[in-house]
């Protein structure tokens, strides 16, 4: 049996319970493995202000002031366990296509931890999970963190 060591890996995170278990688990994993890199990644998706009528970049704005504290306090997270490879990014676009592609080619990701969901039904009805898509197509190993 083959070992699996990964070095770079890519946390998306949305603000939602499943992605901060995510984050958690990747936290203790890259405790337990010296070389890891965490990559902690947000993704503001800007098709959902497409249909403001009344678009404002200051809307955009505000949502990443509101992410950049939430990132900033992850990244406290993981020094607080301990962890010094750590960064995190912004990304504006679609998420399926950030964190499935993207993101793991300009990070040089192995692997992606990823919550179970920050949708609710209806909504994965209507558009489709980001974690079922970022499954079935990212090139590198993906692991679904359910929250407990």
């Amino acid at each position: 049996m083959t070992e699996l060591n990964y070095n770079n890996i890519l946390i998306p995170v949305d603000g939602s319970v499943e992605a901060e278990a995510a984050l958690a688990k990747a936290i203790e994993v890259a405790k337990r493995n010296d070389q890891v890199h965490l990559h902690i990644l947000h993704v503001i998706d800007t098709r959902a202000f497409q249909n403001v009528a009344d678009f404002k970049t200051t809307m955009v704005e505000q949502v990443a002031e509101t992410a950049k504290k939430t990132l900033d306090a992850y990244l406290e997270q993981a020094h607080a366990a301990g962890l010094e490879k750590v960064d995190y990014t912004i990304e504006y676009g679609s998420p399926k296509d950030i964190i499935a592609h993207q993101a793991p080619e300009k990070l040089n990701i192995d692997l992606i931890m990823i919550g179970a969901t920050g949708l609710n039904a209806i909504e994965r009805l209507l558009i489709g999970s980001v974690t079922e898509y970022v499954t079935r197509t990212a090139k590198v190993d993906t692991l679904i963190v359910r929250a407990k």
